[in-house]
């Protein structure tokens, strides 16, 4: 367990924030920075929970820096605005993803591609410009670098919007990148869950045929009668994988569990792609024999900022949304134990600006 380095910032916020390993949330005051000169300072109002929040409350990724405010699918509006901020004016509709800062100089950030630079900060458990570590969104306000601030359209409830910042742009950006959401192909969903559920809304909004594989079959009314998808293959049905074999042109996986690949290499065309997106705690086998069909195995992390910004654009413009349960921020401890257990459909979302309440 590490301690947050004691930095002490001016302005005062309150958050909830896990204390140790426990993962266990409860009310925290801690600063932030003063608004910069190139600083968007915004009022949180909702923010949704991500799985990856589970794993950093636990720190079960590495070394976690308590105490820890987590949450990176933020929503709300400008509060205050630096001096030279170009892009954005109090009041206005606003989100922050997945990170906060880069270094705007390699040729990642060059590409727009601030999630693959090597110095991206996190927006919780990162280190920030000023050698301090991030703190989420599960708190009353953020103070964000203007670059890295998404513009939420007029038409797009912020509730929703919050876990496209995340869930949206971690499906949304292998699926524009490898080709594989257009009309005429067919695409494989792995894994119904908060980021699952969009890569089948999107691959549809594209014009995919798109394919659900799951492990529970009690998903295939959800999957294909709420959600859209065209049809349903149970993963541990021999019969039904054995049918699908060399059906797929990509495959989105969002599973988080250690799961055998070969499989899902075997549903895939000559030339097919299968795209990693999930998170398993311990590595996946990849035998080479099933991918020499000029198969590929792919990894894709979130998206930069000009792609989330195109992304939560035609979101609003077609109106996707996660499908969410909006919750009161003392719920939050039993939302992740529900989480742990897949008891959500499918994202759950904290009411930041009804329910959080400073302490006095």
């Amino acid at each position: 367990m590490a301690a947050t380095p004691g930095l002490e910032h001016s302005r005062k916020a309150f958050g909830w924030a896990a204390r140790d390993k426990s993962g266990f949330l409860s009310p925290f005051d801690f600063t932030r920075r003063e608004t910069g000169e190139k600083d968007v300072a915004i009022k949180v109002l909702f923010c949704g929970i991500c799985h990856t929040d589970l794993h950093n409350i636990k720190s079960e990724w590495g070394q976690s820096f308590y105490p820890l405010v987590p949450g990176h699918e933020i929503a709300g509006e400008v509060v205050e605005v630096g001096s030279k901020v170009e892009k954005y004016k109090v009041g206005d509709r606003v989100g922050v993803g997945c990170m906060v800062n880069s270094c705007r100089s390699c040729k990642s950030c060059d590409e727009n591609l601030e999630n693959y630079c090597s110095k991206m900060v996190l927006t919780y458990g990162g280190k920030d410009i000023d050698g301090s570590i991030t703190q989420g969104g599960y708190s009353d306000l953020v103070v964000v670098d203007e670059h890295f601030v998404i513009s939420i359209p007029d038409g797009l409830p912020l509730e929703a919007a919050a876990p496209l910042l995340c869930a949206g742009i971690t499906v949304y950006s292998p699926l524009r990148y490898f080709g594989i959401g257009k009309p005429g192909l067919h695409v494989g969903v792995v894994g119904l869950g908060g980021v699952g559920h969009m890569a089948v809304k999107f691959a549809k909004a594209f014009g995919a045929k798109v394919t659900v594989i799951s492990t529970s079959p009690n998903k295939k009314k959800e999957a294909i009668e709420h959600l859209g998808a065209d049809t349903f293959l149970v993963s541990r049905n021999q019969e039904e994988l054995e049918a699908a074999k060399g059906t797929l042109d990509g495959i989105i996986d969002t599973v988080s569990a250690v799961h055998s690949l070969v499989p899902l290499i075997d549903l895939l065309k000559t030339g097919g792609k299968l795209v990693i997106v999930g998170l398993p705690d311990h590595p996946l086998e990849l035998p080479i024999f099933p991918i020499l069909a000029r198969k590929s195995v792919a990894g894709s992390c979130i998206g930069g900022i000009k792609e989330t910004q195109e992304m939560i654009n035609y979101a609003a413009k077609y109106d996707i949304q996660p499908d969410i349960e909006i919750i009161p921020v003392d719920y939050v401890n039993t939302a992740m134990e529900r989480l742990l257990k897949a008891d959500v459909k499918y994202r759950f979302v904290i009411d930041i600006g009804k329910t959080l309440k400073p302490s006095s």
